[in-house]
């Protein structure tokens, strides 16, 4: 049976704008502080994963291990969040990613429904900085969310939200672990970022300033008939 695109779910790190640098940043001042090595290519890693989650990783590398109790990774992980929230407090709406304001404008003239389906929980923040809160319909509320990219709750849960099925939506992401949650929910998934690092996703595309409304309801269109 034939499907009609009605929604389109993004990611924000990578997809909407790029916090990736303000993240590496304060992962790397608390890894330093814990004497951790820490790279860029480690936190290539750390994309698309929750705080918490991303703090295991973290804690992970260290040599000799070591256990911390759940007091102090909380507290970790909330320091974390200060020098990250300081560190983007600076952003306005000129560091929206190339082509993602007219996209956005394609997708409202078209009638299609916006969501954000971030694992930020500064997500409605970054939002607001960069002027863009009205351009969604839906914004996922990570903190009642019980699993994690790539298990497909936040994007289900934001489906739900827009009141479609996720068979009608379209999820945008730049992490292998954001597309694995997209194909999970039944979406069409397009990723931005090099084709061979996502081999599960429906369209890759080099840059944001690829996206496209009419391209990208044609692909979905071939992919439901």
């Amino acid at each position: 049976m034939n499907q009609t695109l009605q929604a389109v779910i993004f990611d924000l790190d990578g997809v909407i704008t790029d916090t990736a640098e303000y993240h590496f940043q304060a992962w790397k001042a608390i890894a330093e502080e814990l004497n951790i090595p820490f790279t860029r290519e480690f936190n290539e890693h750390l994309k698309g994963v929750s705080r918490i989650d991303s703090l295991k990783l973290l804690l992970g590398q260290a040599n000799p291990p070591r256990a911390y109790s759940a007091a102090e990774m909380d507290e970790l992980a909330d320091r974390k969040n200060k020098l990250y929230v300081e560190l983007i407090a600076g952003i306005t709406p000129a560091d929206l990613l190339p082509g993602i304001d007219v996209f956005l404008s394609e997708l409202r003239e078209a009638g299609i429904k916006t969501g954000i389906a971030s694992a930020s929980k500064n997500a409605p923040a970054v939002l607001r900085s960069l002027g863009v809160t009205s351009r969604f319909d839906t914004v996922v509320d990570v903190t009642r969310l019980k699993n994690n990219k790539p298990d497909p709750e936040i994007f289900v849960t934001a489906a739900a939200s827009l009141g479609v099925e996720p068979g009608a939506c379209i999820g945008v992401e730049d992490a292998v672990s954001g597309i694995d949650a997209i194909k999970a929910a039944g979406m069409f998934a397009v990723a931005i970022g090099s084709g061979s690092q996502f081999p599960k996703a429906d369209a890759v595309l080099p840059s944001t300033a690829e996206l496209n409304y009419r391209e990208l309801a044609q692909r979905f269109a071939e992919t439901r008939r």
